[in-house]
């Protein structure tokens, strides 16, 4: 019977399909479990908000609660004070997501607060240890706990990623590029478009090489595309850097061609480094116009421009944008951050004093 078993296929794939079903019901209950324990700790903290027990029973509060729950539910470990202290700030951050003064709920469309309530729902989806962390670096700010939230979900970021991510400025720039999204996309795809672009852009991992000629600029911004695209966020897929087109008998070369994948749509983008000017937004339209034109089939939306420039007049790219009837972003980039002081400048190595350390000299 064994060697019956052992040789049969159907068997064998039933067993594999068995062991796929219980990884999948072990995931799903930890999930839930996950769930359920935000939930819980959601409560706690609640409860000490609302009936402000904290005021109420001293500066010892948060230690004795640990150790009479812990006794009550015959405990050793868990449930810490930490935890408990962590309980209150998780309720006191992300109630503001849900606390619409009535006035003010009159306001919003169901759509609005349905997207309220389905934006709550996701902190129960992450682990504690991401909400401690998200905790302690965005400082009672909700919306960008929330916006690590979602980036945790979307890139499914471990503890140790998120911590990284925290410690940028990646939410900061995040959608603040100056686009006419607003005019020229449906509302769903607007606010979609507007969060993957950024402002600035930080190219501040380029060397610190003062000498650029222009074209080398150029070159050393755009070959650095890796971290740009990271930059950019998930989502986007690299087409071609110097992207050649051809229409009219001339032929055209895009900076670089990237694709949506949310959207559906080619994104154009060019790189200046002068200051924004007219004419700069003009030749972005007309790749635009070219990509639609020459590369989008019956499964694409029309393209979206994004033009990176050193400096941006906002005047002059909000007057810009009005007139271009295409969905358009303008960006800034950073070459280099803040410079230091002297005196600490001065204490540190040079480029090429750590160069040579690295190459051992």
């Amino acid at each position: 019977m064994e060697q019956l078993v052992k040789f049969d296929k159907e068997y064998a794939s039933w067993i594999a399909e068995l062991a796929k079903r219980y990884r999948s019901s072990q995931i799903k209950a930890a999930t839930k479990v996950n769930d359920e324990m935000l939930r819980f700790y959601w409560s706690v903290g609640e409860d000490i908000e609302k009936r402000q027990m904290e005021n109420r029973y001293g500066s010892h509060f948060y230690e004795n609660v640990s150790k009479d729950l812990r006794k009550a539910l015959g405990m050793t470990h868990g449930l810490s004070e930490t935890t408990i202290r962590y309980t209150h700030s998780f309720y006191r951050l992300y109630s503001q997501l849900v606390e619409i003064p009535q006035q003010d709920a009159e306001d919003f469309s169901a759509p609005i607060l349905q997207q309220v309530a389905d934006d709550f729902q996701l902190i129960f989806q992450i682990p504690w240890t991401h909400h401690m962390c998200i905790i302690n670096k965005v400082k009672g700010d909700a919306k960008k706990g929330l916006f690590f939230v979602k980036k945790s979900l979307e890139n499914s970021w471990g503890r140790a990623v998120l911590l990284n991510f925290l410690s940028t400025d990646l939410y900061e720039r995040q959608g603040a590029a100056q686009t006419n999204f607003a005019l020229t996309l449906p509302t769903p795809e607007s606010d979609l478009a507007q969060e993957l672009l950024k402002s600035p852009y930080d190219f501040s991992f380029l060397p610190g090489k003062e000498k650029y000629q222009e074209a080398e600029l150029k070159n050393a911004l755009i070959d650095h595309i890796t971290n740009f695209l990271i930059e950019l966020g998930k989502g986007f897929s690299f087409v071609g850097k110097e992207y050649r087109l051809v229409a009219g008998g001339k032929e055209k070369f895009i900076d670089l061609l990237f694709y949506i994948i949310p959207l559906h749509r080619y994104c154009v983008i060019e790189v200046k480094i002068t200051e924004f000017d007219f004419p700069d937004l003009g030749q972005l339209a007309g790749y635009v116009a070219m990509v639609d034109d020459l590369m989008n089939t019956e499964m694409e939306k029309p393209a979206i421009g994004l033009l990176i420039c050193k400096e941006k007049n906002t005047v002059l790219a909000r007057y810009a944008l009005s007139t271009i009837n295409r969905p358009m972003g303008i960006s800034e980039y950073e070459l280099a951050r803040q410079e230091l002081p002297e005196d600490l400048k001065n204490s540190l190595p040079s480029p090429e004093e750590i160069e040579k350390g690295l190459m051992g000299e």
